[in-house]
């Protein structure tokens, strides 16, 4: 198998804290310097939360500025994403970052249940930031929470709210929302060659679900996420030390399956993204 292998790395998330895993970069700083760390070992995508001086979580446009601008000038090349997600702020507030025309944005087309609370994504706000992506020309990447997520976002591709080819995420292992099973998984990726024969997918897995949807999405031809924001550590006895240090167990899983890691050049070639991110 010769085909690149993306790998994105989700450096902090809504939830993650030092108490932990020490390592959970926080500030904008730590956040450009965890980064940095992962883009050398093989990263080409960051998925991008803030925190506010608190540490919890934000989508104040002014923070998000100050990391883009930050990665842009220390990680050149890499593919910037911001997270609309729904943790960070409530309705259009969770698009207000769009504007800063990062290279790509998070988009859930529908709603699910979390561990201890409904992610709310109603039509009307989902149609919005695809709108508001169109319009700042920000790719989405489709965070498919559920075999319905991929189903509605082929819809919106077909009716001209999304551009194509799509870039969905399968997320599995979140407590109440679809778990880590390799007949699932293998349906999702059926279901969406069938209805949008274009489309890349990747996958992240939760917690303990994160290597083994690595692996997967390795060997089954797709592209993979890891990070902090997904899961704090190497096994069940140690933290992670680094994002880093997630990024170079796929780099190495993806040596096991002999894909060649992508560069961001062609990360970038093969989601249809222009220029360099400078």
């Amino acid at each position: 198998m010769t085909n690149p292998c993306i790998i994105c790395v989700a450096i902090t998330g809504s939830l993650p804290t030092k108490e932990n895993n020490p390592a959970v970069p926080i500030t904008i700083a730590e956040q450009i310097e965890s980064t940095h760390e992962a883009f050398e070992a093989g990263a080409t995508i960051a998925h991008c939360h803030v925190r506010d001086d608190d540490g919890k979580p934000t989508s104040d446009p002014e923070r998000f500025q100050r990391l883009l601008e930050g990665l842009r000038q220390h990680c050149p090349g890499m593919i910037i994403q911001l997270s609309t997600g729904g943790r960070s702020g409530a309705g259009r507030d969770r698009g207000g970052m769009l504007p800063l025309r990062p290279d790509m944005a998070s988009l859930s087309v529908g709603s699910n249940n979390f561990p201890t609370r409904v992610y709310e994504n109603s039509p009307d706000l989902v149609d919005w930031l695809a709108s508001e992506m169109i319009a700042h020309d920000v790719k989405p990447e489709i965070e498919a929470f559920d075999l319905g997520h991929i189903v509605q976002a082929t819809r919106m591709a077909s009716d001209g709210r999304l551009k194509s080819p799509l870039y969905v995420q399968f997320v599995m292992g979140v407590k109440n929302s679809m778990p880590a099973d390799e007949r699932i998984f293998d349906f999702y990726i059926e279901t969406l060659n069938r209805l949008a024969p274009d489309a890349q997918w990747c996958a992240a897995g939760i917690g303990a679900a994160q290597l083994t949807i690595n692996e997967w999405s390795i060997k089954k031809g797709g592209h993979t996420r890891t990070g902090l924001e997904d899961n704090v550590r190497l096994d069940r006895d140690t933290l992670a030390p680094s994002n880093a240090a997630l990024v170079a167990r796929a780099v190495a899983l993806c040596e096991t399956y002999e894909r060649p890691v992508a560069t961001w050049q062609q990360a970038r070639e093969i989601l249809g993204l222009k220029g360099s991110g400078e």
